[in-house]
């Protein structure tokens, strides 16, 4: 196949990103345009001529994470301590320039651990897609190159979805959201913007608009990343204030948890022994014992000389982080805490 008329300019220069989807359609084209502009770049996977993904590295795992919070209403298997633990898996990979982007990367581990089936992986491919490639289409300048197939060093297919059809879509809905009197670019380009996209464009085949239903596909297994080592957990909350251990039982008001409220720091010791905890949240600022004298209390006990204890506090500062680490402390939560907060602090330390 021959790629060289859109192998890509590696400096800034004006764009027109429809022409660039063009080509690749007509000539089905398989790979990954990335196309770099100011801080952003987007990565755009490709089929003979299909789309399989689409994403912008800015704020990649924010933009999966709502997708995935809109679509639990009809997946119960999606609850919010499995989106956190998706983030906490996949979020801060480094990927590089020949694998598949981290974010499309978990969505593979949420079809291989059956969160998600074929279908729903699809579904969700197609939403996220027609959320990039509207902003995709208003990029107009930069620098851009195709990575061909061959050289990724995996490939999973989890949809494939028709570009034409994708972009049509996505410039009715750019219509739509613009001013009256305003139009929208026509997937079509015009002859000037071809002359001035690239001296060595050929004009591409007429497209023909096919159905817009994603095409599910068998997903490649791929090794299977770290994972909680149960499926239930027993956590305990020690905090004189009602308010606060009612925010994280509601919090962590999942099947995957057990929540225990103490709210006497005296008897605290006997209830964790019975409760054998596989995590405590530990309230710093308490009457008669505070959280670091019962943080170095628990570390004496032969049971918990290595059960996560997370002080939950609102002193942030070096003095308070120091003593906590002398007691033995695990890690901080910082109050006021958010749910999301309180997720990623608890799946940390269960790892």
């Amino acid at each position: 196949m021959n790629t060289t008329s859109i192998a890509g300019y590696r400096f800034p220069q004006r764009l027109y990103p429809l022409n660039l989807l063009a080509q690749i359609k007509s000539r089905k084209m398989s790979g990954c345009l990335r196309v770099s502009s100011g801080t952003s770049i987007w990565s755009i996977y490709l089929e003979d001529g299909d789309l399989l993904y689409a994403t912008n590295s800015h704020d990649a795992f924010v933009r999966l994470d709502r997708h995935l919070n809109l679509i639990s209403r009809q997946v119960p298997n999606l609850v919010s301590a499995v989106r956190v633990q998706l983030r906490l898996l996949f979020e801060n990979l480094q990927a590089t320039q020949v694998e598949l982007t981290p974010d499309y990367r978990a969505i593979g581990w949420l079809v291989e651990q059956q969160y998600l089936d074929a279908q729903q992986a699809a579904t969700l491919i197609e939403a996220l897609a027609k959320e990039v490639i509207e902003g995709f289409l208003l990029v107009n300048n930069g620098s851009y190159e195709l990575i061909e197939k061959e050289r990724f060093g995996q490939w999973q297919s989890l949809a494939r979805l028709n570009l034409a059809s994708l972009v049509e879509t996505c410039q009715q809905q750019l219509h739509r959201q613009r001013p009256q009197g305003f139009e929208a670019p026509n997937f079509k380009p015009s002859d000037e913007q071809r002359e001035r996209s690239h001296p060595n464009f050929v004009r591409p085949a007429e497209a023909t608009p096919a159905a817009s239903a994603a095409k599910p596909a068998n997903p490649v297994g791929n090794s299977e990343p770290m994972r909680l080592s149960k499926q239930h957990y027993t956590i305990v909350c020690i905090d004189d204030s009602p308010t606060v251990l009612r925010s994280i039982s509601t919090f962590l008001d999942d099947s995957m948890f057990s929540v225990v409220m103490i709210n006497d720091p005296v008897k605290a010791l006997m209830q964790i022994v019975r409760s054998k905890p596989d995590l405590i949240l530990l309230d710093v600022t308490m009457p008669n014992l505070d959280g670091y004298e019962l943080c170095s209390l628990l570390r004496k006990h032969p049971s918990f000389k290595n059960t996560p204890v997370v002080m939950v506090t609102g002193n942030t500062g070096f003095i308070d982080r120091a003593k906590a680490k002398l007691v033995g402390a695990s890690g901080y939560l910082t109050k006021p805490f958010t749910q999301p907060d309180l997720l990623k602090v608890v799946f940390k330390h269960l790892k």
